[in-house]
């Protein structure tokens, strides 16, 4: 741990004072348009006073929601931006908990929906496109900084990315990680796991593709801080590019593998080449692939299987613990992270 992190107890205290001042999370829902065929869906949460009517956001008969006012006045100055990326055939729901627990404390935050690779769009030619992902976070807060309801509430020094699974993935780009094809191939001889290695067709990772960026040209110098949750596709960026990252990174990481997805080889790979000065990295040893994404109700994990034979495992954490105690644990120290000096 670099020690320039290291806030003390009452300095903590009062940046969370500085932060909680809006005790309600208003909540909306747009439609940002980046290019032909590539509307992005993108949910927005923020702090504000306004006190109801409460509605149910991100819930579903296997999951549970949070409660937020939907387009509620918006009561921010000089608010932090957490800008958030979701898992291969995700959706903005997945880390709706976290968005509502950060909004609570002051900040807005934005996830969009990947065309190509989110829950309700599975098109390969989308998905093919790997460098949209990345993308699609900057133009969501190209919006925000551009949009006369935003832009004057924005503390534009101080917006972070957060992504989970894919999404580590994705927001690392941001940070100045550059996927190297040549790497990547060399790492899937050496540890040819289906559930990274075996995407890499359908994600066009295997060949070139066309109008693919220049090396490198997806950084986003915007974005201040970057936080992976048990991210995969690690070994697909340079050593090179990861020892040059220059932007603080924490590294959250499943102690569980769920099977072909080892954190050591994932997030231990990527703690491994960043600069030591500029990363945390902390496994959760009860946590799974799955405890980063949203609480599920009572009898999910049957639901789950009945729907996609395996896909209980979704619903399943370490043995003995619950996954509302992870997620504070993990709030906890993503907050911490994104309160901490440079």
């Amino acid at each position: 741990m670099n020690l320039k992190w290291v806030v003390s107890p009452f300095l903590l205290f009062l940046l969370f004072l500085n932060n909680a001042s809006a005790q309600n999370i208003g909540f909306k829902q747009v439609i940002i348009t980046t290019e032909p065929n590539r509307p992005l869906s993108v949910a927005i949460w923020y702090p504000t006073h306004q006190v109801g009517p409460l509605v149910t956001a991100g819930e579903n008969p296997a999951f549970i929601g949070t409660q937020v006012i939907k387009n509620a006045t918006i009561d921010v100055k000089s608010a932090p931006v957490v800008l958030l990326s979701h898992g291969y055939r995700g959706n903005w729901r997945n880390l709706n908990w976290l968005a509502s627990a950060l909004a609570h404390k002051g900040y807005i935050v934005a996830a969009p929906d990947h065309p190509g690779t989110t829950t309700f769009d599975h098109a390969p030619a989308k998905a093919a496109k790997w460098w949209l992902r990345v993308l699609d976070i900057s133009h969501v807060l190209d919006y925000l900084l551009s949009n006369e309801q935003w832009k004057n509430g924005i503390n534009r020094s101080d917006i972070s990315a957060v992504g989970h699974s894919l999404g580590g993935w994705t927001v690392m780009q941001l940070a100045g990680a550059v996927f190297d094809r040549q790497t990547f191939k060399q790492q899937c001889s050496l540890y040819p796991g289906p559930r990274t290695c075996g995407l890499a067709n359908e994600l066009g990772l295997e060949e070139a593709q066309e109008n693919e960026p220049a090396s490198g040209t997806l950084y986003d110098s915007r974005i201040k801080r970057v936080v992976s949750l048990d991210l995969g596709m690690a070994r697909s960026f340079s050593p090179s590019s990861l020892n040059a990252v220059h932007h603080p990174v924490l590294i959250l990481a499943a102690g569980i593998d769920i099977g072909d997805l080892p954190q050591a080889l994932e997030s231990g790979y990527l703690a491994e080449q960043l600069p030591l000065s500029l990363r945390r990295y902390k496994v959760y040893e009860q946590a799974t692939h799955f405890s980063f994404i949203q609480l599920c109700k009572q009898g999910a994990v049957s639901l789950l299987e009945e729907e996609v034979p395996g896909d209980g495992v979704i619903c399943k954490d370490g043995k003995g613990s619950k996954r509302s105690d992870l997620h504070q644990q993990i709030f906890n120290d993503v907050l911490t992270f994104l309160l901490s000096p440079d």
